[in-house]
């Protein structure tokens, strides 16, 4: 399988992500061990978590995720052979959040605790923290890295600016730079091509999206306001249901019917061919599902029907950008 480098970080990963945020809110222990067993088995290696997942959910406190991704691997005993991608900075408690100095050393003590390891391989900020100099956070980072405690650095949800201007600070200081990017990217949000992108492209940072199927409205599954009570991320996709939406879902009903396969791996397919991308980051709740997903890094798409897909994806009157 093709391989693709983090940014100039030197770590390899197969073209797809598996997203760890339902794990332990949808899925328990169990499930969770046969996707993760079915996901490397498959020859893939790269999975994203974070401290904060998932605090959302009642009775949890946060690095639910991380702790059944450490049982995992230690019952499987495959840690070198796995990428694991986490991130820092959202609010697990009381002052306890950002990208100061302090909370980044306490915060990555929990999550080594969670995941037994004694290294993260990509570590990132999961928000910019403007309270907090650049040049603190990433001379911490810096020191991490010296120490063995980390491998890589990322940012997440970060401006082009900022970004920028993050590159610029680890240049001039001499530290580690952020080595990839995990923004927000679909065929229905396709705003980091304006700027972000190319930025990305120009300074060779690897982008590892996240809403890669857009809370699973590229799945083709909701169609209409009736379908959303199919699953509990459902009332977050009514706002896809409008014209563009739908004409997205028109082109890759179109393009899987061509391609013999599902809308979600064509949404995949699509965003495995876009310039800088790494890997598009989604979860799966069953194995099959997963199964599913993975058959995206097998399409190899035409002019015709990544043309369609991206015309599909924009919006042609009143001069709104995609």
């Amino acid at each position: 399988m093709e391989k693709r480098e983090l940014g100039r970080s030197g770590i390899l990963v197969a073209p797809f992500a598996l997203g760890g945020n339902v794990f332990g809110w949808t899925v328990g222990e169990s499930a969770g061990f046969e996707i993760l067993d079915a996901f490397t088995l498959s020859g893939f290696n790269l999975i994203d978590t974070a401290d904060v997942y998932s605090t959302w959910v009642s009775g949890n406190s946060g690095g639910e995720s991380e702790t059944m991704i450490g049982e995992w691997m230690k019952k499987r005993k495959n840690r070198k052979n796995i990428v694991i991608a986490t991130k820092v900075g959202k609010p697990m408690g009381p002052e306890k959040k950002g990208l100061s100095e302090k909370y980044i050393r306490q915060a990555l003590e929990s999550s080594l605790k969670r995941l037994q390891t004694d290294y993260i391989d990509l570590y990132q900020s999961h928000d910019d923290d403007p309270s907090v100099p650049m040049e603190e956070t990433l001379g911490t980072y810096n020191d991490l890295i010296g120490e063995g405690k980390i491998l890589a650095i990322g940012a997440s949800n970060f401006t082009a600016v900022r970004l920028a201007k993050a590159l610029e600070i680890s240049k001039a200081n001499g530290y580690a730079r952020y080595e990839t990017l995990q923004p927000p990217y679909n065929l229905y949000d396709r705003s980091i091509e304006n700027d972000i992108q190319p930025l990305c492209v120009q300074e060779e940072i690897g982008v590892i999206p996240y809403f890669s199927l857009a809370s699973g409205f590229l799945t083709g599954k909701y169609r209409n306001e009736s379908d959303l009570i199919k699953s509990v991320r459902g009332k977050g996709i009514l706002k896809y249901l409008d014209a563009k939406g739908l004409k997205i879902l028109s082109a890759l009903d179109e393009v899987s019917a061509k391609y013999n396969s599902s809308p979600a791996t064509m949404a995949l397919a699509w965003l495995m061919t876009r310039p800088a991308i790494v890997a598009p980051i989604a979860s799966a709740t069953t194995v099959e599902q997963l199964k599913d997903l993975l058959k995206a890094v097998e399409i190899n798409l035409d002019a015709e029907s990544i043309d369609l897909l991206a015309g599909g994806a924009k919006l042609e009157s009143q001069g709104l950008k995609h």
